[in-house]
C-alpha cells in the first residue's frame, strides 16, 4: 500500500512498539476505545483485543478490504475533522479510551476536535516529538504555551517513549514520541470559552511580559502575581495553569 503524502500517512511497522503502545492502558467491556487513523489495521489488531469494543475513524477507502476483515471493529470511513462526536455517547461507555497515530500537519485540529465534543478518560497519541514536548511542556520552558495550559485544563500529561523514524514506513522526516493524556479526576468549573479567550491574550505576544499582554487587567492582577512569588515582569510562558485559573477568577469572577 502506498502511503498517501496528501494525507501525511506514515504507516507505524515496529511490533514492539505497536505492542507498547496498546499496553500502555487496560479496559473493560463497559468501555470504549475509539482509534482515529487505523490505516492497514496494524495496530487495531492488538485494540480489538483488549476487551472492550473498538471505533476506528478513517479517511482512505482504500484501508476497507484491510479493515473489513478484523474482527469487533466498527469502522466509519469518514474525515475524522467532520464527525459529529457526540454521537459517541450512543454507546454508553464507562470509560473512554482514545488512541492515534495522528497525521502531524493536523495533531492540533484533531485533538481540539475531540476535547470540544467528549473528554476522553485517557488518550494515546503518536504524534511529532516536538509536538508532544509541547503537550507536556513546563513553565519557564520554551515549549510552554497556549495549547499546554488549554491541555492542562482536562488533562495530566507525560511523555511515554520516542519512536524512531525507521519504526515507520515510508520512514518520516521527524522522530515522534507517544504521549499520554489522563484526564483529571477534578476539572476546574469555570466558562471555558471565557478562561481560553483570556489565555490567549495572555500568550498572544509571547515576548511579551504579562503587563503588556493584560495591562487592561494589571490593577487586578500585579497583587496575586507578587504574593505567589512572580516579578512584574513575569512572562506567560512563566506562569502555571494553577496560577492562571487564580488570576482568571480575580478578573472575571
Amino acid at each position: 500500500m502506498r502511503a498517501k503524502k496528501s494525507l501525511g500517512q506514515n504507516f507505524l511497522k515496529d511490533e514492539k512498539v505497536l505492542a507498547d503502545i496498546a499496553n500502555l492502558f487496560s479496559s473493560e467491556k463497559k468501555d470504549l476505545i475509539l482509534e482515529i487513523g487505523p490505516g492497514m489495521g496494524a495496530l487495531t489488531k492488538y485494540l480489538v483485543n483488549k476487551k472492550a469494543p473498538v471505533v476506528a475513524y478513517e479517511i482512505d477507502l482504500r484501508m476497507k478490504e484491510y479493515l473489513d476483515k478484523i474482527s469487533n471493529l466498527e469502522v466509519i470511513y469518514q474525515d475524522f475533522l467532520t464527525t459529529n462526536l457526540e454521537e459517541v455517547k450512543k454507546y454508553q461507555y464507562q470509560n473512554l479510551f482514545v488512541v492515534a497515530n495522528i497525521p502531524y500537519y493536523i495533531t492540533t485540529p484533531i485533538v481540539e476536535h475531540i476535547i470540544k465534543n467528549v473528554i476522553p478518560n485517557k488518550m494515546i497519541l503518536l504524534v511529532q516529538k516536538e509536538v508532544a514536548e509541547r503537550f507536556c511542556a513546563k513553565p519557564n520552558t520554551k515549549d510552554y504555551g497556549y495549547f499546554t495550559v488549554f491541555l492542562n485544563h482536562y488533562f495530566n500529561c507525560h511523555q511515554e517513549f520516542v519512536v524512531p523514524a525507521t519504526a515507520f514506513s515510508p520512514e518520516p522526516k521527524v522522530t515522534s514520541a507517544v504521549v499520554v493524556l489522563n484526564k483529571k479526576d477534578v476539572i476546574e468549573q469555570l466558562d471555558e470559552k471565557k478562561f481560553f479567550a483570556f489565555l490567549k491574550m495572555a500568550f498572544r505576544q509571547k515576548r511579551k511580559t504579562l503587563k503588556n499582554n493584560l495591562k487592561e487587567y494589571w490593577l487586578i492582577i500585579e497583587p496575586l502575581l507578587r504574593e505567589n512569588g512572580y516579578s512584574s515582569n513575569v512572562r506567560a510562558e512563566s506562569i502555571s495553569y494553577e496560577m492562571f485559573v487564580i488570576l482568571y477568577r480575580a478578573i472575571f469572577l
